[in-house]
């Protein structure tokens, strides 16, 4: 008797095998980053957000490095204590400086965990000090569903030859 492996289980084995990395997403959603300056006002911080309809902002002094990232839920948290003053204040004040990064080579499934662990929605991605690109929560778990959406589909082909 002789056992072979059907083609689309060979395609899954390798592809689980590889493991699925940031560099898959980036490739699918594209790398484009918006960036504000830490000298930037809250007001215009507010303004881009808007303009581009997202969420968060990569903090960056050069556009190429990382000096902090910046989102609505900071404004937010920072306008309770600080008041209508804040729209005048600078990004700076309310970015958080420590960001997480990760690389086109680190796993999809590593990061997801460790965005929900950190409870943080959106990383820069780095290579060799440089912002190359940015991966939101909804872009992993747009990834993710995709992906079961195909092992599905292929579940079904499979079964109906």
């Amino acid at each position: 008797m002789v056992l072979t492996r059907h083609p689309l289980a060979r395609a899954a084995e390798d592809d689980y095998g590889r493991g699925m990395r940031i560099s898959d997403v980036i490739r699918r959603k594209g790398d484009l980053v918006v960036t504000v300056r830490s000298d930037a006002s809250v007001q215009q911080l507010l303004e881009i957000l808007e303009e581009h309809k997202i969420g968060a902002l990569v903090v960056s002094d050069d556009g190429e490095t990382v000096t902090g990232i910046v989102s609505e839920r900071d404004v937010v948290r920072h306008l309770r204590t600080e008041g209508a003053g804040l729209l005048d204040q600078t990004v700076a004040t309310i970015m958080t400086s420590e960001v997480q990064t990760c690389t086109p080579e680190d796993g999809i499934e590593d990061l997801a965990r460790t965005m929900t662990e950190r409870r943080i929605r959106h990383v820069p991605v780095v290579v060799d000090g440089q912002l190359k690109a940015i991966v939101s929560i909804g872009d992993i778990v747009k990834w993710r569903i995709d992906e079961l959406q195909t092992e599905r589909d292929h579940l079904v082909h499979y079964i109906q030859q």
